[in-house]
């Protein structure tokens, strides 16, 4: 017999959709609506303990470290989402934002959900990545009982690594998991189907933690994203954009500006400021750990 989870907050019954089926779609449109509506004060609530992670996060970077998400279904595709999205985003190394689903790639688009009942499913992979004291380790698991989840995490930390556990209901923190963020987004509009809201918390919140983490180590300048670089034409145009609003500089120029800077807008600018050379303008970011607030001072 499987366990019973009944008892859990994102299992329970939602008292405004019970005549889901019985209105007209804009009806049922505005109960989804309504009941998203209370995400973003859920996940509010707990910013004190997503800022948390995100200090492990950035200490992980600092010191050569990854931060890697483990989950199932729903949960570990965001953590894939979140981090597929960072090196075209941040120009950062596809290896120093890792997720993990239960399954392999092939869950992210065809249903392995029994994978998530093997508790020691992802030990294998941990241990091939090295897992360690550098590295951050968080599981996603709406319920907090998925046992890929709660034993890849244990894993990790008998390991070395900073550990944190991402849920949508309460439960009490494992003695292995540092910081617990358990976002109460209630019981969803279709009973059980934590793909509604508790999957928008989740995405959230890891849009919360690799950004803060990704700011906090000088992958932005300001509010603009001057490490991408520019590698189709929609980057190309956002990488002259933020050129000629830090320089100044005509649109043309800052393409030229772009192109001796290898597509790179961090050293483009540099280059530009101080008058370096592409080598010299990169050096002197390594001095300042990447930072361009050091070199170029306050943005406009």
């Amino acid at each position: 017999m499987p366990p019973n989870r009944g008892h859990l907050l994102t299992e329970q019954r939602l008292d405004a959709s019970v005549d889901l089926d019985a209105g007209s779609i804009g009806d049922t449109l505005r109960v989804i609506n309504q009941a998203d509506a209370g995400i973003a004060q859920a996940v509010r609530a707990q910013i004190g303990m997503i800022g948390r992670v995100v200090v492990m996060a950035v200490r992980s970077f600092e010191s050569g470290g990854r931060l890697i998400y483990l989950g199932a279904g729903t949960s570990g595709r965001l953590g894939v989402l979140d981090a597929s999205e960072c090196p075209p985003t941040f120009n950062s190394d596809p290896d120093q934002v890792i997720g993990i689903i239960a399954g392999g790639d092939s869950a992210l688009r065809k249903s392995s959900e029994h994978k998530e009942d093997d508790p020691s499913g992802v030990h294998s992979q941990l241990d091939e990545l090295g897992v360690g004291s550098r590295d951050t380790v968080i599981g996603i698991a709406a319920g907090g009982t998925t046992p890929f989840v709660l034993g890849g995490v244990e894993h990790a930390k008998a390991n070395g690594a900073s550990t944190a556990m991402l849920t949508c209901t309460p439960i009490e923190r494992p003695a292995w998991c540092d910081v617990l963020m358990a976002i109460e987004t209630g019981p969803e509009v279709v009973t059980g189907s934590t793909r509604m809201k508790a999957g928008t918390a989740t995405k959230l919140v890891l849009n919360m933690i690799s950004t803060g983490a990704m700011v906090h180590t000088g992958k932005v300048y300001g509010h603009l994203m001057v490490d991408l670089k520019a590698t189709n034409d929609k980057l190309r145009d956002r990488a002259a954009r933020i050129i000629t609003h830090i320089t100044d500089l005509d649109r043309d120029a800052s393409f030229v500006l772009l192109d001796r800077a290898n597509g790179c807008v961090k050293p483009a600018l540099v280059m530009h400021a101080r008058g370096l050379t592409l080598d010299d303008a990169n050096a002197l970011l390594d001095q300042h750990q990447g930072r361009l607030r050091p070199i170029l001072g306050n943005p406009a």
